[in-house]
């Protein structure tokens, strides 16, 4: 044991290390995008207001709403996905732990054997059936010099940190898909509504027509004119029933139960949420979007900080190709007892022990060490593209719904003006009537005036709805990294 480490064996060892494999030469390694680049200011930018966290949708306030997004994201298989992804990366982490320990083993061999007559064996064991056993323990430990086993442990971390993250994001897209779905069926439920207020008008104005036009006061024309719109109406009724069927089908899978449980499912559009300081007014009176969003977008989107934990996962990932093709070196040490014949397998004469080191270097593997280097190098460049592709996504994402939102708010005020002259209207063409100024067909066509703009406020006021459920989603949703 004294001379396991002399002069020449210190001296063979360096020769191999100078020995090793070459590393070739890779092209320069892509770059994220700047802030500069994107657009993004140093400074805080524009973000959902504090007190809208993780769980924004109880803002709205409808406890059909939480229920069905609490269930969907507890039975989701999207998110279970995630969630096996999560357990999966993690156990690479516990994997990449255990390389920094010692490994230690047990083992139990027994052999019944013939030993030939005519072989290396001297008598009495040649010829003879002898049993043999053997009954030993081992441990072996690689020292990390060259830093593999570190880097390979924090790719690992990497990894679960980007599924944590994606499974995040997964978790905000579902609970904003059910929340958009939900709001588009009670618009329909508005819709239908109104449409058959619509109906009801119609039809008194075409019985009102035929009477005129059996006293001989309208003409065919006119009462042709008073039928024509009813049958639209009617298709219009048809194809709200067909849409609300689809939403609910829609909804039914996004929440993961039968479709029939939400048949009786009646929403109705809540209260807009008071907008953030995302709008500036300007001297005009109207808003525009204020698009100076900050760099910290970037982290309370959790898919653009998956993209990044993936870019910091590859880096170490390249860091352990390049450790492959320094030595590894290790130590092995085993104590037991060997012996032919169980019967003396555990006497003192049986006892068997040894240590020593071992090097292993790469000098000529035909080039499988160049080929796993330059394609891990490859792949940190594509998660470098894939982050850098989700950062424009991103700014883009949220500029667009910024400017949605102030568009709403601006189109917002002009159809509150459309609606008020429209039921201004409809109340003069009443007290006309009640005057003997005027008749019942002008009042039912006012009627129907104020219903149609009634209409459009509805969609409007269901598209603002959409546009602040998909601004949440685009800021993070509440979410940040601290929260991870």
């Amino acid at each position: 044991m004294r001379k396991l480490i002399t002069p020449i064996t210190l001296l063979a060892a360096a020769a191999l290390l100078a020995a090793c494999a070459q590393q070739p030469t890779l092209p320069d390694a892509a770059r994220p995008l700047s802030a500069d680049q994107l657009g993004l200011t140093t400074a805080p930018g524009k973000a959902w207001p504090a007190e809208l966290n993780t769980t924004w949708w109880t803002a709205f306030q409808d406890p059909q709403l939480d229920a069905l997004i609490t269930r969907a994201l507890a039975e989701s298989p999207t998110l279970a996905v995630a969630r096996a992804r999560i357990e999966r990366a993690s156990a690479g982490v516990q994997s990449a732990k255990a390389a920094d320990y010692p490994t230690i083993g047990l083992g139990f061999d027994a052999t019944q054997q013939r030993y030939t007559a005519n072989g290396l064996y001297p008598p009495p064991l040649a010829g003879s059936d002898r049993s043999s056993g053997t009954l030993q323990a081992g441990i072996s430990y690689e020292w990390d010099f060259f830093g593999r086993n570190k880097a390979a442990l924090a790719a690992a971390l990497g990894q679960v940190q980007a599924a944590q993250a994606e499974g995040a994001a997964a978790r905000l897209m579902l609970a904003s898909q059910v929340a958009r779905s939900y709001f588009a069926l009670a618009r329909l439920l508005a819709q239908h509504e109104l449409l058959g207020q619509q109906i009801a008008l119609r039809e008194q104005a075409l019985a009102l027509v035929r009477q005129r036009s059996a006293a001989g006061l309208d003409n065919a024309q006119e009462l042709r004119n008073a039928e024509g719109p009813l049958p639209e109406l009617r298709r219009q009724g048809l194809l709200l029933d067909e849409l609300a069927a689809v939403l609910r089908h829609q909804l039914a899978a996004l929440s993961a139960q039968p479709a029939s449980v939400l048949q009786a499912l009646k929403p109705q559009l809540p209260q807009l949420l008071a907008m953030p300081a995302n709008m500036n007014t300007n001297a005009s009176g109207s808003t525009a979007p204020s698009l100076d969003l900050g760099i910290d977008l970037l982290g309370r989107r959790p898919d653009v900080l998956a993209a990044r934990w993936r870019v910091e996962a590859s880096t170490q990932d390249v860091a352990v190709a390049r450790a492959l093709f320094y030595p590894n070196i290790s130590l092995t040490a085993f104590a037991g007892f060997s012996s032919i014949g169980l019967d003396r397998l555990l006497q003192s004469g049986s006892q068997q022990y040894g240590v020593g080191p071992s090097l292993r270097l790469p000098l000529f593997d035909s080039g499988r060490l160049s080929a796993n280097l330059r394609g891990t190098a490859a792949q940190a460049n594509e998660a470098v593209a894939a982050y850098n592709a989700a950062l424009l996504e991103a700014v883009r994402d949220a500029s667009d719904q910024l400017s949605s939102v102030a568009s709403l708010q601006r189109q917002q005020t002009e159809q509150d003006a459309l609606l008020a002259n429209a039921q201004a209207v409809q109340t003069l063409a009443q007290t006309r009537f009640d005057a003997g100024l005027g008749n019942r067909l002008a009042v039912l066509g006012t009627s129907q005036a104020r219903l149609q703009q009634q209409r459009q406020a509805l969609d409007l006021r269901s598209q603002m709805l959409d546009a602040q459920v998909s601004l949440m989603r685009s800021l993070g949703g509440g979410w940040t990294a601290s929260a991870q």
